[in-house]
Protein backbone atom coordinates (compact mmCIF):
# COMPACT_ATOMS: atom_id res chain seq x y z
CA UNK A 1 0.00 0.00 0.00
CA UNK A 2 2.52 2.36 0.80
CA UNK A 3 4.34 1.64 -2.00
CA UNK A 4 1.73 1.86 -4.48
CA UNK A 5 0.54 5.74 -2.77
CA UNK A 6 4.53 6.51 -2.98
CA UNK A 7 4.18 5.50 -6.72
CA UNK A 8 1.58 7.47 -7.12
CA UNK A 9 2.67 10.54 -5.86
CA UNK A 10 5.93 10.46 -8.09
CA UNK A 11 3.51 10.26 -11.11
CA UNK A 12 1.36 12.89 -10.09
CA UNK A 13 4.55 15.30 -9.35
CA UNK A 14 6.19 14.55 -12.58
CA UNK A 15 3.16 15.06 -14.51
CA UNK A 16 2.33 18.42 -12.53
CA UNK A 17 5.63 19.47 -13.89
CA UNK A 18 5.61 18.11 -17.52
CA UNK A 19 2.28 19.66 -17.71
CA UNK A 20 3.03 23.15 -16.41
CA UNK A 21 6.42 22.90 -18.64
CA UNK A 22 4.98 22.29 -21.88
CA UNK A 23 2.30 25.14 -21.37
CA UNK A 24 4.51 27.67 -21.06
CA UNK A 25 6.36 26.33 -23.86
CA UNK A 26 3.50 26.46 -25.76
CA UNK A 27 4.21 22.92 -26.64
CA UNK A 28 0.08 22.53 -25.12
CA UNK A 29 -3.12 24.77 -24.70
CA UNK A 30 -4.29 24.88 -21.43
CA UNK A 31 -6.95 21.99 -22.01
CA UNK A 32 -4.02 19.99 -23.55
CA UNK A 33 -2.24 20.53 -20.52
CA UNK A 34 -4.76 19.13 -18.46
CA UNK A 35 -5.64 16.02 -20.72
CA UNK A 36 -1.76 15.80 -20.54
CA UNK A 37 -1.65 15.44 -16.84
CA UNK A 38 -4.30 13.27 -16.42
CA UNK A 39 -2.96 11.01 -19.11
CA UNK A 40 0.52 10.86 -18.09
CA UNK A 41 -0.67 10.12 -14.32
CA UNK A 42 -2.21 6.73 -15.49
CA UNK A 43 0.32 5.75 -17.42
CA UNK A 44 3.13 6.73 -14.71
CA UNK A 45 1.10 4.91 -11.96
CA UNK A 46 0.40 1.90 -14.90
CA UNK A 47 4.15 1.81 -14.97
CA UNK A 48 7.11 3.83 -15.30
CA UNK A 49 7.91 2.22 -18.81
CA UNK A 50 4.61 3.59 -20.07
CA UNK A 51 4.75 6.88 -18.75
CA UNK A 52 8.67 6.97 -20.44
CA UNK A 53 7.28 5.82 -22.80
CA UNK A 54 4.94 8.20 -23.58
CA UNK A 55 7.26 11.04 -22.61
CA UNK A 56 9.74 9.77 -25.47
CA UNK A 57 6.92 10.23 -27.71
CA UNK A 58 5.71 13.71 -26.67
CA UNK A 59 9.21 15.42 -26.11
CA UNK A 60 10.90 14.20 -29.34
CA UNK A 61 7.48 15.45 -31.43
CA UNK A 62 7.18 18.45 -29.98
CA UNK A 63 10.94 19.28 -30.65
CA UNK A 64 10.55 17.93 -34.43
CA UNK A 65 7.18 20.32 -34.58
CA UNK A 66 9.14 23.46 -33.48
CA UNK A 67 12.07 22.80 -36.23
CA UNK A 68 12.42 24.55 -39.39
CA UNK A 69 8.52 26.07 -38.88
CA UNK A 70 9.42 28.96 -41.45
CA UNK A 71 9.12 26.36 -43.94
CA UNK A 72 6.27 24.14 -42.20
CA UNK A 73 4.19 27.75 -42.09
CA UNK A 74 4.72 28.07 -46.03
CA UNK A 75 3.28 24.48 -46.73
CA UNK A 76 0.96 23.61 -43.88
CA UNK A 77 -2.81 25.10 -44.49
CA UNK A 78 -3.61 24.89 -40.30
CA UNK A 79 -0.09 25.57 -39.02
CA UNK A 80 0.24 26.44 -34.98
CA UNK A 81 2.92 28.21 -33.44
CA UNK A 82 4.67 25.93 -31.55
CA UNK A 83 2.48 22.90 -33.08
CA UNK A 84 0.45 23.56 -29.64
CA UNK A 85 -2.37 20.86 -29.31
CA UNK A 86 -5.40 20.42 -27.49
CA UNK A 87 -7.17 18.26 -24.96
CA UNK A 88 -8.46 16.52 -28.49
CA UNK A 89 -4.94 16.02 -29.49
CA UNK A 90 -3.83 15.09 -26.92
CA UNK A 91 -6.52 12.21 -26.46
CA UNK A 92 -6.18 11.52 -30.19
CA UNK A 93 -2.99 10.25 -29.47
CA UNK A 94 -2.98 8.75 -26.11
CA UNK A 95 -6.30 8.19 -24.79
CA UNK A 96 -6.04 4.65 -26.29
CA UNK A 97 -2.60 4.10 -24.27
CA UNK A 98 -4.61 5.19 -21.48
CA UNK A 99 -7.29 2.80 -21.50
CA UNK A 100 -4.90 0.29 -21.82
CA UNK A 101 -2.46 1.20 -19.30
CA UNK A 102 -5.46 1.01 -16.71
CA UNK A 103 -6.38 -2.91 -17.73
CA UNK A 104 -3.03 -3.52 -17.61
CA UNK A 105 -1.94 -1.83 -14.14
CA UNK A 106 -5.67 -3.55 -12.88
CA UNK A 107 -4.21 -7.23 -13.86
CA UNK A 108 -1.21 -7.14 -12.32
CA UNK A 109 -1.56 -4.85 -8.96
CA UNK A 110 -0.02 -2.18 -10.59
CA UNK A 111 3.30 -3.64 -11.02
CA UNK A 112 5.65 -3.74 -13.72
CA UNK A 113 5.50 -7.00 -15.55
CA UNK A 114 7.89 -8.34 -18.18
CA UNK A 115 6.65 -9.04 -21.88
CA UNK A 116 6.05 -13.10 -21.15
CA UNK A 117 3.08 -14.86 -22.84
CA UNK A 118 3.92 -17.93 -20.79
CA UNK A 119 3.03 -15.97 -17.70
CA UNK A 120 0.15 -14.02 -19.13
CA UNK A 121 -1.23 -13.58 -22.90
CA UNK A 122 -3.69 -10.80 -22.18
CA UNK A 123 -0.98 -8.79 -20.11
CA UNK A 124 1.45 -9.18 -22.65
CA UNK A 125 -1.19 -8.59 -25.83
CA UNK A 126 -1.99 -5.57 -24.02
CA UNK A 127 1.93 -3.93 -23.35
CA UNK A 128 2.42 -4.61 -26.89
CA UNK A 129 -0.70 -2.62 -27.57
CA UNK A 130 1.03 0.25 -25.68
CA UNK A 131 4.43 -0.11 -27.70
CA UNK A 132 2.23 -0.05 -30.71
CA UNK A 133 0.55 3.19 -30.12
CA UNK A 134 3.14 4.99 -29.47
CA UNK A 135 5.52 3.73 -32.13
CA UNK A 136 2.86 4.82 -34.77
CA UNK A 137 2.01 7.79 -33.21
CA UNK A 138 5.81 9.02 -32.91
CA UNK A 139 6.76 7.61 -36.31
CA UNK A 140 4.21 9.00 -37.88
CA UNK A 141 4.75 12.47 -36.28
CA UNK A 142 8.69 11.93 -37.36
CA UNK A 143 8.01 11.11 -40.71
CA UNK A 144 5.88 14.27 -41.27
CA UNK A 145 7.76 16.57 -39.57
CA UNK A 146 11.04 15.33 -40.68
CA UNK A 147 9.21 14.32 -44.09
CA UNK A 148 9.02 18.07 -45.42
CA UNK A 149 11.33 19.48 -44.28
CA UNK A 150 13.58 17.28 -46.72
CA UNK A 151 14.17 18.27 -50.27
CA UNK A 152 12.90 14.80 -51.33
CA UNK A 153 9.81 15.24 -54.06
CA UNK A 154 7.36 13.58 -52.02
CA UNK A 155 4.98 11.21 -53.69
CA UNK A 156 1.61 9.76 -53.02
CA UNK A 157 1.87 6.38 -51.97
CA UNK A 158 -1.05 5.31 -53.53
CA UNK A 159 -0.36 6.02 -56.92
CA UNK A 160 3.89 7.06 -56.59
CA UNK A 161 3.15 10.36 -58.27
CA UNK A 162 4.78 13.41 -57.20
CA UNK A 163 2.40 16.14 -55.13
CA UNK A 164 2.97 19.03 -53.70
CA UNK A 165 4.59 19.37 -50.51
CA UNK A 166 1.50 19.20 -47.43
CA UNK A 167 -0.27 16.45 -49.26
CA UNK A 168 -1.99 14.32 -47.25
CA UNK A 169 -0.60 10.32 -48.09
CA UNK A 170 2.42 12.48 -49.97
CA UNK A 171 5.90 9.95 -49.01
CA UNK A 172 9.54 10.52 -48.78
CA UNK A 173 11.95 7.83 -47.93
CA UNK A 174 13.28 10.46 -45.64
CA UNK A 175 10.02 10.45 -43.98
CA UNK A 176 9.87 7.21 -44.00
CA UNK A 177 13.60 6.61 -42.38
CA UNK A 178 12.44 8.86 -39.80
CA UNK A 179 9.35 6.60 -38.98
CA UNK A 180 11.67 3.62 -38.85
CA UNK A 181 14.28 5.95 -36.30
CA UNK A 182 10.97 7.08 -34.53
CA UNK A 183 9.93 3.72 -33.49
CA UNK A 184 12.87 2.64 -32.31
CA UNK A 185 13.42 5.48 -29.82
CA UNK A 186 9.95 4.54 -28.42
CA UNK A 187 11.44 0.52 -28.23
CA UNK A 188 14.78 1.75 -26.61
CA UNK A 189 12.65 3.97 -24.05
CA UNK A 190 10.83 0.96 -23.41
CA UNK A 191 13.37 -1.54 -22.67
CA UNK A 192 15.95 0.47 -20.84
CA UNK A 193 13.37 1.62 -18.24
CA UNK A 194 11.99 -1.47 -17.94
CA UNK A 195 15.27 -3.11 -17.27
CA UNK A 196 15.52 -0.95 -14.33
CA UNK A 197 12.03 -1.38 -12.95
CA UNK A 198 10.99 -4.75 -13.97
CA UNK A 199 11.65 -8.00 -13.26
CA UNK A 200 12.40 -11.18 -15.49
CA UNK A 201 13.82 -13.94 -15.79
CA UNK A 202 17.37 -13.93 -17.32
CA UNK A 203 15.89 -15.22 -20.91
CA UNK A 204 13.04 -13.30 -21.04
CA UNK A 205 15.15 -9.81 -19.74
CA UNK A 206 17.16 -10.65 -23.37
CA UNK A 207 14.39 -11.11 -25.18
CA UNK A 208 12.68 -8.09 -24.12
CA UNK A 209 15.25 -6.39 -26.32
CA UNK A 210 13.36 -7.72 -29.47
CA UNK A 211 11.04 -4.70 -28.37
CA UNK A 212 13.74 -2.37 -30.25
CA UNK A 213 13.12 -4.19 -33.57
CA UNK A 214 9.90 -4.35 -33.25
CA UNK A 215 9.12 -0.61 -32.60
CA UNK A 216 11.09 0.52 -35.56
CA UNK A 217 8.88 -1.71 -37.71
CA UNK A 218 5.64 -0.71 -36.00
CA UNK A 219 6.94 3.10 -36.64
CA UNK A 220 7.48 2.51 -39.66
CA UNK A 221 3.71 0.48 -40.77
CA UNK A 222 2.17 3.01 -38.73
CA UNK A 223 3.31 5.87 -41.07
CA UNK A 224 2.29 4.05 -44.18
CA UNK A 225 -0.93 3.01 -42.71
CA UNK A 226 -1.86 6.58 -42.03
CA UNK A 227 -0.54 7.63 -45.64
CA UNK A 228 -2.74 5.07 -47.30
CA UNK A 229 -6.11 6.68 -45.29
CA UNK A 230 -4.69 10.00 -46.13
CA UNK A 231 -4.22 9.36 -49.62
CA UNK A 232 -7.56 7.51 -50.21
CA UNK A 233 -10.28 8.99 -47.50
CA UNK A 234 -9.00 12.36 -46.81
CA UNK A 235 -8.96 15.13 -48.97
CA UNK A 236 -6.05 16.84 -50.27
CA UNK A 237 -6.25 19.92 -52.30
CA UNK A 238 -4.69 23.36 -53.64
CA UNK A 239 -6.21 26.25 -53.07
CA UNK A 240 -5.35 29.37 -55.59
CA UNK A 241 -5.79 31.92 -52.81
CA UNK A 242 -4.08 30.94 -50.20
CA UNK A 243 -1.76 28.91 -52.23
CA UNK A 244 -1.47 26.18 -50.37
CA UNK A 245 -2.75 22.47 -49.96
CA UNK A 246 -5.41 22.27 -47.84
CA UNK A 247 -7.95 19.55 -46.30
CA UNK A 248 -11.16 20.45 -47.30
CA UNK A 249 -12.95 21.36 -50.87
CA UNK A 250 -14.18 24.70 -51.69
CA UNK A 251 -14.52 26.77 -54.72
CA UNK A 252 -11.10 28.03 -55.15
CA UNK A 253 -9.58 24.61 -54.45
CA UNK A 254 -8.68 22.02 -57.15
CA UNK A 255 -8.75 18.43 -55.59
CA UNK A 256 -5.70 16.42 -55.60
CA UNK A 257 -6.12 13.29 -54.09
CA UNK A 258 -8.51 11.54 -51.34
CA UNK A 259 -12.48 11.73 -50.26
CA UNK A 260 -13.54 14.14 -48.15
CA UNK A 261 -14.10 11.21 -45.38
CA UNK A 262 -11.94 11.52 -42.26
CA UNK A 263 -10.19 14.00 -40.85
CA UNK A 264 -6.56 14.55 -39.95
CA UNK A 265 -7.58 13.19 -36.19
CA UNK A 266 -9.61 10.62 -37.25
CA UNK A 267 -6.87 9.23 -40.05
CA UNK A 268 -4.51 8.88 -37.00
CA UNK A 269 -6.78 7.30 -34.33
CA UNK A 270 -7.43 4.02 -36.93
CA UNK A 271 -3.66 4.19 -38.24
CA UNK A 272 -3.06 3.95 -34.08
CA UNK A 273 -5.82 1.01 -33.66
CA UNK A 274 -4.50 -0.90 -36.50
CA UNK A 275 -1.07 -0.74 -35.32
CA UNK A 276 -1.32 -1.03 -32.25
CA UNK A 277 -3.60 -4.14 -32.61
CA UNK A 278 -0.95 -5.45 -35.02
CA UNK A 279 1.71 -4.81 -32.83
CA UNK A 280 -0.30 -6.15 -29.84
CA UNK A 281 -0.54 -9.96 -31.83
CA UNK A 282 3.19 -9.38 -32.71
CA UNK A 283 4.43 -9.08 -28.96
CA UNK A 284 1.80 -12.57 -27.66
CA UNK A 285 3.60 -14.42 -31.06
CA UNK A 286 7.45 -13.29 -30.01
CA UNK A 287 7.34 -13.14 -26.57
Amino acid sequence: MERTLTHSLIAVVISSLVAIRSYRRKSLDLSGALAGFLVMTIHFVAGYRFGATLLAFFFTSSMLTKVGEDKKRRVDADFKEGGQRNWIQVLYNSGIAAVLSVLIGNLTGWEDKCLDSNDSVLITSLIGGIIGHYSCCNGDTWSSEIGVLSDDQPRLITTFKSVRRGTNGGVTKTGLLAALAAGSVIGLTFVLVGFLTTRCSNEMAMKQLLVIPLSAVAGLLGSIIDSLLGATLQFSGFCSVRNKVVGKPGPTVKRISGLDFLDNNAVNLVSILLTTLLTSFACVYIF
